[in-house]
């Protein structure tokens, strides 16, 4: 009698690297999910090459009977998934460096210009019409897989699959509040454990931590020590490391630039603490630069281009090594770890009942939010899916600020799904980054002009 492998997790995007080499490694490590099969799909073939021999050696070295395939081809690769993972992008650091540099020219300055602002629109019309492409062949070839979406913008994907593709089993995911490693986050700055300090269970039980929001623009509503609130630690906390690092701000990349001191400034107006400074503060138009007087902090530094290539050469470089039997597989194996999105495979399939942070419908967890609201939210989950638990209410000013995003995201995928530019025109005049009709008009003509080659015929003619 043949055995199926369980689970198949198809990885839609192999040669991302912020992704293939984590599955590779969780896949081949972790007892719920090594008998199973790894199917690694890309368009770019030599990639390809390299990770399903990356993932052979890999396979070997730990002694995992996974079943590896690779195709070019996803519709090769989807009958008999229980998991679809999508994870790709075109040609996203050059694109993302364009949306980035034409938006500065006309004041919009993102720090990294791939989910909100016009970068955020951009890249969802160079990507989501191929994820709701799969996401019909999902329906077609695997009904019974969950689709999950990997790629940024996460909420307009998530809410694009949601609305277009309803019939199939899916959720959005992003790294940025990674259990448990959010949670430990906090506790630190709480003063719960110091960086010597074990996280354990009863430690876990005893923080009762809950964040909310769009993805990227999370906040922590409560955080409690049996009982005792400690967002005031937390801030203190913050307010320690702005000091200590202010004599280092000019060397930070422009995701990690004065964080800390925003994430203070923040919590003084909505007294509420972010939960992502590194978006949020590009979800918000106070760091544009359009003030009179001027602040302490200055405008948000644009996104690099050049860093983030050499950093990918530099990734590349090492799955080089480790193909080539330059580097051995187990220091390779030494370098890596466990993803957010294997977390989640894991625990669905091995039915683990961890929590994770899984943006998905509100489902009355926001009480104060519709429930069709697409939020980032602690969900139970299991194979049925991602249930989200209870929140609250979202405190007025961010609760507005919220709903406006959320109108932004919406009205891009919409405009994108049905390809329609007074739709797209209206999510940019929505978007919170916007300030000029004039100068939006520019930026998209401009930014869809650049980007012709990347883009569906359809836009290309306007």
């Amino acid at each position: 009698m043949v055995t199926t492998p369980y689970p198949k997790v198809v990885v839609i995007g192999a040669g991302s690297l912020f992704f293939g080499r984590e599955v590779i490694w969780q896949m081949t490590h972790s007892e719920h999910l090594r008998h199973g099969c790894l199917a690694l799909v890309d368009t770019d073939a030599e990639r390809l090459d390299k990770m399903g021999r990356l993932a052979q050696l890999v396979a070997a070295q730990t002694g995992a009977p996974l079943q590896i395939e690779v195709h070019a081809n996803w519709k090769d690769a989807l009958p008999g998934a229980d998991f679809v993972v999508l994870s790709f992008a075109v040609d996203t650091v050059r694109y993302r460096g364009v949306d980035c540099d034409i938006s500065a020219k006309y004041g919009v300055r993102m720090c990294s210009g791939d989910t909100i602002g016009p970068g955020g629109i951009l890249r969802a019309m160079r990507d989501l019409p191929a994820v709701l492409d799969c996401a019909a062949d999902v329906a077609s070839l695997c009904p019974q897989a969950w689709l999950i979406n990997y790629i940024n913008p996460s909420t307009v994907n998530g809410i694009a699959l949601a609305k277009f593709a309803p019939s199939v089993k899916s959720f959005a995911l992003c790294d940025s509040l990674h259990m448990p490693h959010i949670k430990i986050r906090q506790a630190l700055l709480a003063g719960i454990i110091d960086d010597a300090g074990q996280w354990n269970a009863e430690l876990d039980s005893a923080f009762d931590l809950r964040i909310a929001g769009v993805n990227h623009f999370t906040w922590l509503l409560h955080a409690r020590v049996a009982g005792r609130d400690v967002t005031s630690q937390i801030v203190d906390s913050l307010r320690m490391r702005r000091l200590a690092s202010r004599h280092m701000d000019g060397g930070g990349s422009a995701k990690a630039l004065h964080n800390d001191e925003i994430a203070c400034q923040l919590y003084e107006v909505f007294g509420k603490v972010p939960a992502c400074v590194s978006h949020t503060k590009e979800y918000v138009r106070f760091y544009q630069g359009h003030g009179i007087l001027p602040g302490e902090i200055p405008p948000l530094k644009v996104w690099e281009t050049e860093p983030r290539h050499a950093r990918h050469a530099d990734m590349w470089r090492e799955v080089d090594e480790a193909v080539t039997g330059k580097m051995p597989i187990g220091d390779f194996l030494q370098r890596h770890g466990p993803d957010h999105a294997t977390d989640i495979i894991e625990a669905m399939a091995g039915g683990l009942a961890h929590p994770f942070y899984i943006n998905t419908l509100n489902r009355g967890a926001v009480g104060n939010l519709p429930d069709d609201a697409f939020l980032e939210l602690l969900c139970d989950v299991d194979m049925d899916g991602p249930l989200p638990r209870p929140v609250g209410d979202m405190p007025l000013g961010i609760r507005g600020l919220t709903q406006q995003i959320l109108d932004t995201h919406e009205l891009t995928a919409e405009a994108v799904a049905r390809a329609d530019y007074a739709l797209l025109r209206r999510a940019l005049m929505t978007d919170p980054l916007t300030n000029s009709i004039t100068d939006a008009d520019a930026i998209l003509q401009e930014l869809i002009a650049a980007q012709s080659a990347a883009l569906p015929a359809h836009w290309r003619s306007l």
